[in-house]
């Protein structure tokens, strides 16, 4: 059965009119986002023949890059792999200029691929799903929108994204500041002059890491709230030559291939060490550490086998960083504060450029709220301990509700549970895919798959394609209707805790945890593994989905049945 069996009386030439506000209109999918998830499941389910129409919240396309546009945001996956693997013109046409590209540079080519693919024609901008309930009697979403619209939607698949649900967490006294208030993760689009302002920024987690030293260049005097010290490592970066480009172009293939077999699915060109750390003498693994700390990115870690699985393993890279931190700050008052204690990679590893020499700047304190806790924000700054900050500026570097939060504020119910049920105790999935309870549902990188823990981009591609076939699959039986067994499901978290207790990742009280959301459920939420996930899933693909429940004999109109070869 061809895909564009499935009937839908909303073209997509309709939707772009305006004219669709009706209740009733069928669409074969809806996709929450515009990311790069998003705008890839919008182009490969074209390809099939399916009439899609994705919302996005932000007025374009991006996700993320779209509103984290504070000064010194980049990624920390290496250009030439956070990109698009799907179309080798597209990878051939791009330069790419920086080794880890810079927020504007990876905005640009997001905006270059939805013109090169016609992709906005398809999108509603502007606009959030605000609920999605399963009809029982057509297998069909009824998805409710801010914009008044209710749209009949036989599929629905979030890409929504891991980290865009901003943690705002509310101080005391918060509402009084006179000043000016910015969160990294919602930064304003015309930016931000800071010059000759006392600013504060609170939090140090990878996004207060990357914009610290931008803000320092410009702030009459910044001062700096820390509650947990991050380890952070030297990105390196740095302008790509064209002939490196030219040579990594020429064989892009093989490169994306050999990513695949890499746990988080990137740096393959970066050597990796098998070994166990605690079986080499004290000088050479000192050596091969600094090596890895000169080329930059995430490299330190990768340079033994045992590093995220074993404790004392695990302490010799970490007490090298807070030696590295000692040479660098000039204080070492300040040294100490900056380091770190736990477990080294059990929270996202940061990358960063000058953060730790920063501290060496005449204008820029650092408060350690371990000591001196925040009481309040006062009219005028920040109280922490026994003593008011004066400020002109707050920015709030708190990071995300990660992996479940955007999905959470969608009121999503299925024919007897809803979404924040099923997840009550912690998100519950299969594959990190599908959830037991909520047919025609589809998740990319949700909780439960490897997501977070590798280049996104690769994970995004790899869930995209997944789902594309497995609705074709549908179609060629004729289904309707599908969802993950519980049985499967259950036995899936199982396994997501186990692989996870083989690691150190659950040591510390990280977002992979929830832990920085008060009242989360804690549990760990992705999954170690890229390869083994890929041999997995693709064994249930290959087996014909015997994990997911299949149905399409239920439907309460016989002519639509017939249309839809139930």
């Amino acid at each position: 059965m061809d895909l564009t069996d499935w009937p839908s009386e909303a073209s997509p030439s309709v939707w772009s009119e305006g004219r669709a506000t009706k209740r009733g209109l069928m669409l074969d999918v809806v996709v929450i986002g515009a990311g790069f998830a998003g705008m890839y499941a919008l182009h490969r389910l074209r390809q099939l023949g399916l009439r899609v129409r994705v919302f996005e919240v932000g007025d374009d396309v991006g996700g993320t890059w779209y509103w984290n546009r504070y000064p010194g945001a980049r990624c920390d996956v290496e250009s030439v792999e956070y990109s698009y693997s799907f179309d080798d013109d597209l990878q051939q046409d791009w330069v790419w200029t920086e080794r880890f590209a810079a927020q504007p540079e990876i905005l640009r080519y997001v905006n270059h691929v939805a013109d090169r693919f016609d992709l906005r024609s398809d999108i509603t901008f502007g606009t959030r799903v605000l609920s999605a309930h399963f009809n029982e009697g057509t297998h069909s979403w009824t998805v409710a929108t801010s914009g008044g619209e209710q749209i009949e939607s036989r599929f629905l698949i979030s890409a929504v994204g891991c980290l865009s649900s901003a943690n705002r967490p509310h101080f005391s006294g918060q509402d009084s500041f006179l000043g000016e208030q910015y969160h990294t993760g919602d930064w304003p689009h015309a930016g931000v002059d800071f010059t000759g302002k006392r600013v504060g920024v609170i939090g140090t987690g990878s996004s207060g890491i990357q914009t610290i030293p931008e803000i320092a260049k410009q702030a009459s005097h910044l001062t700096v709230f820390q509650r947990t010290p991050s380890y952070t490592v030297p990105a390196a970066n740095r302008p790509i030559d064209i002939g490196e480009l030219d040579a990594i172009k020429a064989n892009y293939s093989e490169l994306r291939t050999a990513n695949q077999q890499m746990s988080g699915a990137h740096a393959s060109r970066m050597a990796r060490g098998n070994g166990s750390v605690l079986a080499v003498s004290a000088e050479e693994r000192t050596a091969e550490f600094q090596r890895r700390w000169e080329i930059g990115g995430l490299a330190l870690l990768h340079g033994y086998g045992d590093l995220l699985i074993d404790q004392a393993a695990n302490e010799t890279a970490a007490q090298f960083v807070r030696d590295k931190i000692s040479e660098i700050v000039d204080d070492p008052a300040v040294a100490a504060r900056l380091s770190p204690t736990h477990t080294i990679g059990c929270k996202r590893l940061c990358l960063d450029t000058g953060y730790y020499a920063t501290f060496n700047r005449p204008n820029v304190t650092l408060v350690d709220l371990r000591n001196d806790p925040l009481r309040a924000i006062t009219p005028e700054g920040v109280l922490a301990g026994e003593i008011e900050h004066e400020l002109d500026c707050i920015v709030f570097a708190t990071g995300f509700d990660a992996m479940t939060g955007s999905l959470a504020k969608i009121d999503i119910r299925g024919p007897k549970t809803t979404l924040a049920d099923a997840w009550a105790e912690g998100p519950k999935t299969y594959l990190g895919l599908t959830v037991a309870g909520l047919p025609n549902l589809f998740i990319i990188t949700g909780p439960g798959s490897p997501s977070v823990l590798t280049n996104m981009i690769a994970s995004i591609e790899f869930h995209v394609d997944w789902i594309a076939d497995c609705l074709a699959s549908l179609a060629d039986e004729g289904s309707t209707r599908i969802e993950a067994s519980a049985s499967a499901q259950d036995e899936w978290v199982i396994h997501v805790n186990s692989v996870a207790a083989q690691t150190l990742f659950p040591t510390c009280n990280s977002w992979y945890l929830g832990a920085n959301i008060p009242g989360k459920t804690r549990v760990f939420m992705p999954l170690p593994g890229h390869p083994g996930y890929v041999a997995r899933c693709s064994e249930e693909a290959d087996d014909g989905y015997p994990n997911l429940v299949r149905g399409g004999d239920a439907l309460s109109d016989p002519t639509q049945a017939r249309r839809l070869g139930a």
